[in-house]
């Protein structure tokens, strides 16, 4: 028989944490998991639209409130999985203190709540952007080895969170395991980032934005191959280590935007280049070589089953796209939790 866990998920109704939520759910029949969400901006709860609620306790709450983590924190709990993040880099040039108290100061309280619960074991979800650039050749990856090199104040602030997670873990022998992933795609994703608001400009033939030449390359990666190595990270990696989570799938920008293009059947005259983003990273490319090892995971998708199962979903569920543009799914919350 399983055994029962408990899962204390963080940012558990964002893109990247709802999936998550939703595979520990299918995938471990007695697992339960308490969801802990400030439903900001990037936070819906239509994305847990159809969760079993038997196992499933869902509690609006800010990662950096003390009191209302530790009331939320049960003892016992097996794992604590911090997705809750301010992730967009653009927000992040334009303002960066909601990153540092969001990404830093709500990861040490976590932290902190962990070592006070006795929490079995805490994994900080992190990003391929706390090492910087890569030279521009084929043959440069990251790999865990790789230092640190925030080139914005997301990615700063991300570094910091990892800095605090592996000093619990050194001070406090916490059993601390950190993941770090490159770019995510798939369903539910919020329609501010590259890849949905690429969709849905070219399913209204609107212009396609793409920063300077197009030639920046990231790391894609479907969200629940993703979501999966988190998993595997959770119940299998060594205390105190990273774990870099790719899928060898880095491409220029203009690669994915012509991608889904060419699946819609769209004209690629509808790629319109415009300014730069300021300190733009130029290459990004994950060695996953670690987690394959030590983890015994490897993505199902390739880039074009993920695109085209991507696609699929934004056709299939219009009005979950229509509510999350226009912010209707915030009416609820108005509702029920005030602003």
């Amino acid at each position: 028989m399983e055994q029962a866990r408990t899962f204390f998920v963080t940012g558990g109704a964002g893109f990247i944490g709802s999936c998550f939520v939703r595979l520990v759910l299918a995938e471990m029949p007695a697992a339960r998991v308490v969801n802990f969400d400030a439903l900001t901006y990037a936070g819906n709860l239509d994305n847990l639209e159809g969760v079993e609620e038997a196992r499933h306790r869902f509690v609006r709450g800010d990662v950096c409130d003390p009191e209302a983590v530790l009331s939320s924190l049960d003892g016992g709990t097996d794992f604590l999985v911090n997705f809750a993040a301010e992730s967009h880099v653009d927000r992040s040039i334009h303002s960066a203190a909601e990153f540092v108290r969001t990404n830093v100061l709500g990861t040490q309280v976590l932290l902190d709540a962990a070592r006070a619960r006795e929490v079995g074991r805490f994994v900080q979800v992190s990003t391929d952007e706390v090492m910087g650039s890569l030279p521009e050749r084929d043959d440069a990856f990251f790999d865990e080895e790789s230092p640190f090199a925030p080139n914005s104040p997301y990615a700063a602030s991300k570094a910091a969170a990892e800095h605090l997670a592996r000093a619990a873990h050194h001070t406090h022998q916490m059993d601390v395991v950190t993941t770090r992933c490159g770019n995510n795609y798939g369903p539910r994703q919020f329609p501010e980032k590259f890849l949905p608001l690429l969709l849905a400009n070219a399913r209204g033939d609107e212009p396609v934005p793409v920063y300077g030449d197009g030639r920046n390359v990231r790391d894609w990666i479907y969200v629940e191959d993703h979501c999966r190595a988190v998993l595997a990270a959770a119940l299998k990696g060594k205390a105190g280590e990273a774990y870099n989570v790719g899928a060898r799938n880095a491409r220029q920008n203009i690669e994915v935007a012509e991608s889904v293009l060419d699946l819609l059947g769209k004209p690629r005259g509808l790629l319109k280049f415009v300014k730069d983003r300021p300190g733009h990273d130029r290459r990004y490319a994950i060695d996953p070589a670690k987690a394959e090892r030590e983890l015994g995971w490897r993505p199902r998708e390739s880039w074009e089953s993920g695109l085209r199962k991507t696609i699929r979903w934004y056709e299939e569920n219009g009005e979950w796209v229509e509510r999350a543009r226009s912010g209707a799914y915030r009416d609820y919350y108005r509702k029920q939790y005030g602003e």
